[in-house]
């Protein structure tokens, strides 16, 4: 049934939309994009503790999800199942389960939707976008987007308590 859902996508490929996605997925490449908001949002001193708990969640996500999760999984990707499908990017050399990229994006739009509502909304968005990339690219299962997701809201919102209690604990 995934891969159903996957070929429907591979039905919205038009050359501009392709363009589009490589460019949306490689932003969330190893989390650079997000690694990089954070470290901006650590000099202003509005957005200083968001910046932190961002790196810290997302140190956090990485470990469960990228380390231990898809380690112990092992899940290959549509690409490695259904090799007929043109890919628009590299092989990617991890497993599939869960998406790195999701994962990233939605543990670091959380922490922003915790820190500041309007901004989150359009993380959110934005990581939303990226994890939908990862589908048009033949790269990632639907259940490992959901899964990112999933995970990533789950670690942003423990981070974000976590820091909050040791902040508080402090004063």
């Amino acid at each position: 049934m995934e891969l159903e859902i996957l070929y429907a996508i591979q039905g919205m490929h038009t050359d501009w939309l392709d363009s589009v996605m490589i460019v949306i997925s490689a932003l969330g490449n190893s989390g650079i994009f997000w690694i990089a908001l954070a470290l901006v949002m650590l000099a202003p001193k509005k957005t200083r503790k968001c910046g932190g708990v961002m790196l810290a969640a997302m140190a956090l996500s990485f470990l469960f999800g990228n380390i231990l999760i898809k380690n112990l999984v092992g899940r290959a990707r549509p690409c490695a199942v259904d090799t007929s499908v043109r890919l628009l990017i590299p092989f990617p050399s991890e497993y599939s389960f869960p998406s790195g990229h999701t994962l990233n994006g939605f543990t670091a739009a959380t922490v922003i939707f915790l820190h500041f509502r309007k901004a989150g909304i359009a993380a959110l968005c934005f990581a939303g976008i990226i994890a939908f990339s990862r589908m048009y690219l033949f790269v990632h299962y639907p259940t490992d987007i959901l899964a990112g997701l999933l995970l990533g809201i789950l670690d942003a919102v423990v981070m974000y308590f976590v820091i909050e209690k040791l902040r508080l604990k402090r004063k």
